[in-house]
């Protein structure tokens, strides 16, 4: 099993980079989210997930021991695949998927394409208790502890905005202002929608 790569970076593409290790070229497939995280540099260490099938064998590259956790967890939920784990994770960062799943928001999970009402029940179902786990291993910090997130988000939903775009716009306003009331959220997370 092959569980992780260094080397030089060769290509890089939105969904795909190639790897040099010792002469030999590795194709690695990603997401965006580990895709917005390659470095600049030439060297790089991406963490993979080795899939052996019957017809091919396939890599999976992440450049955090998260984002691999989390593509493995759900993968081993029935009607989810190697590239819906991946779209999943290219249209949420982990700590969004995890946070899906803990609070049981069917919606975010069933907004991303390929993912019908009853995988995305499927998902919250089999994973609740398994996402624990890498919160106690300590993968994941707490997610969720800002109230004032949490409200602008509930507020901004009960408006009719979709989750996943609010979820960037709210969570980009707190990084510039962590500590931004939650009329301010709003009226500035509604000004960018």
């Amino acid at each position: 099993m092959i569980t992780q790569l260094k080397g030089r970076l060769v290509s890089k593409a939105p969904t795909t980079l190639v790897v040099d290790c010792g002469g030999v070229g590795y194709e690695v497939h990603i997401s965006l989210h580990t895709f917005g995280q390659l470095p600049d540099d030439e060297f790089i260490r991406i963490f993979t997930h080795h899939q052996v099938r019957e017809d091919a064998q396939t890599l999976y590259g992440f450049m955090e021991q998260v984002e691999r956790s989390v593509f493995r967890l759900l993968l081993s939920v029935s009607g989810i695949g190697a590239n819906t784990a991946r779209t999943v994770l290219s249209s949420m960062n982990p700590q969004e998927v995890v946070q899906a799943i803990q609070t049981d928001n069917v919606a975010a999970i069933q907004a991303i394409k390929g993912i019908g009402a009853k995988t995305a029940q499927r998902v919250i179902v089999d994973l609740r208790d398994k996402v624990l786990g890498l919160l106690e291993e300590g993968e994941i910090g707490t997610v969720s502890n800002n109230t004032q997130r949490d409200e602008a988000l509930s507020a901004l939903s009960v408006l009719g905005y979709p989750v996943k775009q609010t979820q960037k716009i709210v969570d980009a306003l707190l990084q510039v202002e962590p500590n931004m009331p939650i009329e301010r959220i709003i009226k500035n997370a509604l000004n960018k929608l």
